[in-house]
C-alpha cells in the first residue's frame, strides 16, 4: 500500500519539513504536539499493563462501526456506558495492604486522578474488583463473604490523642464466591475527590461470616490472609470524562482514500499515511499503528470551479489576483472537511487511555 505521498519519502522527513517551516526543531514540535494530545512528555511505559477488554471493544467499535447497530453516532457519547464522554482511562490500584491479622482484613485502594485535566468533566467512575480463584478456599456451609468499602479517613496527628477517625461506608455486599469480577459505581466519589482536591483513597474490608472467620480463606495460611490479599485481588478504576471543547456535531467518517477526479496540479486531497513507528511513538501508542491523515495541495487558479469547493471570497480573490498578481495572492488550498480518530495508548503514568481526537483526517480540500 502507498504509505506516503511521493514527495515525502519518510514520516521523519515530513516532521522535519514541518518543523523547518515553523522555525522550530523537531523536539520542540513534538513537545507541542504531545501537549495538544494531553500529555506532558512522550510516555515511556516501564511495565505496560494489559489492555482491558472493555477498552478494546469500544476502540474496535469506533474504528469499524457496525451498520446493524442503531447506536448514537456521537463521538462524545460512550454508548457502552450510556454516558457522555470522549476520554476513557483505566487506573490501576496504587494502594497497599493493611497489616492486620484478624478478620476483617482490609486493603487500602488508591487511584491517582490528578492526570485529569482542568477542563474535563468526570461523567462516570466504575470500580472493578477481580479475584483469582486459586488462592483461597470457599466458605463453609452457611457462611458467606462480607465485602465493605469505605472512604479512607483523613490522617490524625500522632502528637495529639484523638479517637479513631470515622469512616464513611460506601457499600456493603455479601457473596458466596469471590472468583469473579465485581463492579461498583463510584461516580460521585470520584467527583468529590476532584472537587475537594483531596483523594485519600478507599478502604476495602473482606471477611467471612460465622465463627470460622478468615480461616476459610487461605487453607495453608489461615491466620495470614491480609498478607496475601494482593496475590488474588486486582482493583482498577475505569473513568469516563468529557472535554466539551473537543466535541463537534456527529458525522459519519468518510473514506480516507477518497480523492476527487481532477487535474493533478489543482487543489485536492493528497494521500499521507502517518506510521507511529516511523515517528518513534510505537512503544506507547497501542492502536492504531498508523492512519491515513492526508493533506491538501494544489493551485486555486482563475476561474475557480465548483469542484474546487471555493467560497465567494476565494472567487473574488482570484479575480483580483488575475488583475494584480503581485499585490494579491491566490487563495490557499486548505482542509474544509476533517474527520476524527480514536487512539488507544499509555499515558505518562502507565494508565491505559482511549481518547477521541477531532480533526485528524483530511477528507476534503477547497480553495479559501
Amino acid at each position: 500500500p502507498v504509505r506516503f505521498h511521493r514527495d515525502l519519502a519518510h514520516a521523519g522527513l515530513f516532521w522535519a519539513l514541518v518543523s523547518r517551516t515553523l522555525g522550530m526543531d523537531l523536539s520542540t514540535r513534538e513537545s507541542l504536539l504531545l501537549k495538544s494530545l494531553g500529555l506532558s512528555t512522550k510516555p515511556s511505559p516501564r511495565s505496560p499493563a494489559p489492555v482491558p477488554s472493555v477498552l478494546w471493544r469500544v476502540f474496535q467499535k469506533r474504528e469499524i462501526p457496525s451498520p446493524l447497530s442503531p447506536g448514537r453516532e456521537d463521538a462524545c457519547w460512550v454508548e457502552e456506558f450510556n454516558v457522555p464522554g470522549n476520554i476513557i482511562r483505566v487506573f490501576n490500584d496504587q494502594g497497599t495492604e493493611t497489616p492486620m491479622q484478624a478478620s476483617p482484613c482490609s486493603k487500602r485502594l488508591y487511584f491517582n486522578l490528578s492526570v485529569l485535566e482542568d477542563g474535563e468533566q468526570l461523567t462516570m467512575a466504575q470500580l472493578q474488583l477481580q479475584f483469582g480463584h486459586n488462592s483461597y478456599r470457599a466458605p463453609g456451609p452457611g457462611q458467606v463473604f462480607e465485602l465493605r468499602l469505605y472512604r479512607a479517613p483523613p490522617p490524625s496527628l500522632r502528637e495529639l490523642p484523638s479517637p479513631p477517625p470515622s469512616r464513611r461506608l460506601l457499600l456493603a455486599q455479601s457473596f458466596v464466591q469471590l472468583h469473579k469480577s465485581l463492579l461498583f459505581n463510584l461516580t460521585q466519589v470520584g467527583r468529590d475527590w476532584r472537587t475537594q482536591s483531596r483523594n485519600l483513597g478507599l478502604v476495602l474490608e473482606i471477611s467471612v461470616s460465622g465463627r470460622a472467620g478468615s480461616s476459610a480463606l487461605l487453607g495453608r495460611h489461615p491466620g495470614n490472609f491480609c498478607a496475601g490479599v494482593d496475590s488474588f485481588l486486582n482493583a482498577s478504576l475505569l473513568v469516563v470524562s468529557l472535554q466539551l471543547g473537543q466535541c463537534k456535531a456527529a458525522r459519519k467518517k468518510r473514506s480516507s482514500y477518497y480523492t476527487p477526479v481532477m487535474p493533478s496540479s489543482l487543489c485536492k486531497s493528497r494521500r499521507l499515511y502517518i506510521s507511529f513507528s516511523d515517528v518513534g511513538w510505537e512503544n506507547w501508542i497501542i492502536a492504531p499503528q498508523g492512519y491515513m491523515a492526508n493533506y491538501c495541495l494544489g493551485e486555486c487558479p482563475f476561474p475557480l470551479t465548483t469542484e474546487l469547493n471555493s467560497t465567494n471570497h476565494a472567487i473574488l480573490q482570484t479575480m483580483v489576483h488575475s488583475l494584480d498578481p503581485e499585490g494579491t495572492p491566490q487563495p490557499c488550498c486548505v482542509p474544509i472537511r476533517l474527520s476524527p480518530i480514536s487512539v488507544l495508548f499509555y499515558d505518562n503514568h502507565d494508565n491505559v487511555v482511549l481518547r477521541h481526537y477531532e480533526d485528524m483526517v483530511v477528507d476534503e480540500c477547497g480553495c479559501r
